[in-house]
C-alpha cells in the first residue's frame, strides 16, 4: 500500500525515565558495542517475547551509551506500549567514525552531502558488531522468532534496510525513517513487510531514496506502506513516531 500522509500528532501518554534501559557493551574479537536494552514490565525469562531493534542517527553515534535514545526509546515506555506490546527493545550504538551501511558520503563545500549506496561488499565494523550482537542475543533470551523487527531514522534508516538485506529470514516488518538504500537489493527484502517514512523537505537525506526505494520493493511484490510528510523537513521521525497505529501495526506483523 502507498500512502501519502500531512503530519499529525497525537499525546502520549506517561512514560518512564530513560534509564529504563540498561547499559551494556557487547565485545566481540577486541572491539565493542555499547547498546541500552529495555526489558517488559514483570519480565519472565521463562517466556518468549518480540525483539525490537532501532538504529540511530549519525548525530546520535559515540561510545558514551547515551546517546541513541535521544530519538525513538520514549516511544517503547509509554504505560500503553508497556502494558500492549511487552517486548525486548535493544537500542545499540555505532561508532563516530562508521555507519551501519555501507554508503558513500559526498560533501561539496557548502557542506552539501549526498549519498552513493553500495549493493554489495563487507559490512562496515559497525554492522559486523550488530549482527554478531544479534545472533548473541538469540542465545541469551527467549525471543520470538515470528516477531522480530527492526527499525531507525536517518543513517539509521539506511542501516534497516542493509540490516535486513543481511538476514532477511530474520526479519518481520521494519520500518525505516528518512533512510535509502540501492534499489538492486529490494529483491532480498521482498519478505519483510515495510512501513516506509520521510519528510518531503527534507535537505540532508533526499526523499528520493525512500522513494526509489518503495518503487524497486513493490516491483518485487513486497508488502510496502509509504508515508511522504508533504512539509516535513529532515525529523520526519517526530511526526512518524505520533503515527496513530504505529506499534500496533508493527506488533501485527508475523512471520
Amino acid at each position: 500500500m502507498y500512502a501519502v500522509a500531512g503530519i499529525c500528532f497525537s499525546c502520549c501518554l506517561r512514560a518512564q525515565p530513560l534509564n529504563e534501559y540498561q547499559r551494556s557493551w557487547f565485545i566481540q574479537s577486541g572491539d565493542t558495542l555499547p547498546y541500552r536494552i529495555l526489558f517488559p514490565e514483570n519480565y519472565d525469562a521463562s517466556k518468549e517475547y518480540p525483539l525490537i531493534v532501532f538504529l540511530h542517527g549519525r548525530g546520535e553515534s559515540g561510545r558514551d551509551n547515551q546517546k541513541q535514545l535521544q530519538h525513538g526509546a520514549g516511544l517503547f515506555l509509554t504505560d500503553s506500549v508497556r502494558r500492549n506490546h511487552p517486548a525486548i527493545v535493544v537500542f545499540p550504538q555505532c561508532a563516530a567514525d562508521d555507519y551501519w551501511s555501507n554508503v558513500h558520503t559526498i560533501s561539496d563545500e557548502k557542506g552539501k552531502r549526498d549519498f552513493y549506496f553500495v549493493k554489495e561488499g563487507p559490512p562496515s565494523r559497525s554492522m559486523e558488531l550488530l549482527l554478531g550482537f544479534l545472533e548473541n542475543l538469540f542465545v541469551r533470551y527467549k525471543i520470538k522468532a515470528s516477531q522480530v523487527y527492526a527499525m531507525g531514522l536517518s543513517m539509521g534508516g539506511m542501516g534497516v534496510f542493509e540490516l535486513v538485506r543481511r538476514r532477511p529470514a530474520l526479519f518481520a516488518a521494519a520500518i525505516p525513517i528518512c533512510g535509502g538504500a540501492n534499489p538492486a537489493t529490494a529483491a532480498a527484502l521482498r519478505h519483510v513487510k515495510w512501513w516506509v517514512f520521510h519528510g518531503a523537505q527534507d535537505d540532508v537525506v533526499d526523499p528520493v531514496f525512500s522513494e526509489t526505494m518503495v518503487k524497486a520493493l513493490l516491483q518485487q511484490k513486497a508488502t510496502v506502506r509509504f508515508t511522504l510528510y508533504p512539509e516535513a523537513k529532515h525529523n520526519s521521525w517526530d511526526a512518524a513516531f505520533a503515527e496513530a497505529g504505529l506499534l500496533d501495526w508493527l506488533f501485527a506483523q508475523h512471520k
